[in-house]
């Protein structure tokens, strides 16, 4: 079973240490167990020294304390992690070293890491070639008044002969009303 001070030292190691420190796989559990202990020490009106009941109080309030700031190096190492797993990889040790809910949370943060990488990758890569798509090189073969493209932009007017850049759709149908024509023969 747990005890305040072993809850202390580890504590102590995982303040003092930089990577994750190994725990028992069911540390949480011994942890509420002796919670559970504790609760049973304070509240026991039959304690022989009535002293000894703050104490007791005082102590289970300071071993919350402690497991929670233990709780939060943790996940702070964790997220850490992450950033490190995703950009470099994970070592085995210290996946290792994880509880197993700690494990969940890794992995469910890991892909939602990739997930958004993968998001940027695709954006960064179909922009370009979307932007260099994008438009068409025309040449008015007649006067045409002015309109509004696609995107609600005023666009025009244009003289025959003139040479514009405007938008796919746009010089698409220029060229089907016989309006003009691409001048590079697309």
């Amino acid at each position: 079973m747990i005890t305040y001070n072993d809850l202390y030292e580890v504590l102590r190691k995982e303040k003092y240490n930089e990577q994750l420190q190994v725990l028992p796989k069911e540390f949480v559990k011994e942890v509420a167990i002796f919670f559970e202990e504790q609760k049973r020490q304070s509240s026991t009106e039959s304690t022989t020294f009535f002293e000894g009941l703050p104490k007791a109080k005082k102590q289970l309030e300071n071993s919350v304390a402690l497991f929670r700031e233990l709780i939060v190096r943790r996940k702070k190492k964790l997220l850490n992690l992450v950033f490190v797993a995703t950009e470099t990889g994970i070592l085995k040790r210290d996946y290792e070293n994880m509880l197993t809910h700690e494990k969940d949370i890794f992995d469910q943060f890991i892909k939602i890491f990739e997930n958004g990488d993968k998001q940027i990758a695709h954006a960064l890569q179909s922009e370009p070639a979307d932007n260099a798509s994008e438009n068409s090189m025309i040449i008015f073969s007649q006067n045409t008044e002015q309109f509004v493209d696609m995107q609600g932009n005023v666009v025009g007017p244009f003289s025959a002969g003139e040479l514009a850049n405007l938008d796919n759709s746009v010089s698409q149908l220029l060229v089907s009303s016989g309006k003009a024509r691409y001048v590079d023969g697309g």
